[in-house]
């Protein structure tokens, strides 16, 4: 009884010391390495779907740090949003209409919605935004797909935040955020899928510029004014 009695102990000691010894990771903590991960890329391309309400919309995404973005969408076909660090540009070819706005300093991380998958976004989500898992730690299947992710609910610290809750699913071997699912303040849905993702590849400035077509109408400041 005595040497069964010294096993069992000398297990108990054994897993406390493997439990104790590994780091226990809070959601704050992953959200904290997704963002220092994303700190370290300089730029990324893929395939982008973009679920709002009704409407599928699916494309071409390229990111500059840092924060120039581009989509180009092959549904609908032809339109395009821009964002040069500067002005949001966003081509609509049914009504032949490039709608463009001058984006101030505090308004760039979210420029584009999809510009929140960036260093600069995610430093804006952790300063705006109380994280917590969905359901846990551990990597769980993702609706529609084969993969596993990691799902992080961010719930917002202020009413001035233009998302009520933003679910991040995040693959937990690279640290790539795969889906990001936001509730908008009039409790619209809007999801966005980061798919071939590929990073560091070396994207020019000059992917950013935009010309827009001839003949199509402009209107500028169509969100809202420089002096807003």
């Amino acid at each position: 009884m005595v040497k069964r009695g010294i096993t069992l102990l000398f297990f108990l000691i054994l897993n406390l010391t493997i439990l104790y010894g590994q780091e226990v990771v809070t959601a704050g903590r992953f959200l904290e390495m997704v963002s220092d991960h994303y700190a370290t890329i300089r730029d990324y391309e893929g395939n982008i779907a973009i679920r709002s309400g009704n409407q599928d919309m699916v494309g071409n995404v390229s990111f500059l740090a840092p924060s120039f973005l581009r989509i180009d969408f092959t549904r609908p076909v032809d339109q395009a949003i821009v964002f040069n660090g500067d002005t949001l540009t966003v081509f609509i070819p049914e009504m032949r209409a490039v709608l463009s706005q001058n984006i101030s300093q505090n308004r760039r991380a979210g420029a584009g919605g999809a510009g929140l998958a960036s260093a600069q976004g995610l430093s804006m989500l952790r300063n705006n935004y109380v994280p917590s898992f969905v359901t846990g730690p551990n990597p769980e299947p993702l609706d529609g797909t084969g993969e596993r992710v990691i799902r992080l609910r961010l719930t917002r610290r202020l009413v001035a935040e233009g998302f009520r809750e933003i679910i991040l699913s995040v693959n937990p071997d690279t640290l790539m955020i795969r889906r990001m699912e936001g509730r908008t303040i009039a409790d619209g849905d809007v999801r966005f899928d980061f798919t071939n993702i590929r990073t560091n590849v070396g994207i020019p400035e000059q992917r950013f510029i935009y010309d827009p077509p001839p003949l199509a109408n402009m209107y500028h400041n169509f969100l809202f004014r420089d002096t807003d």
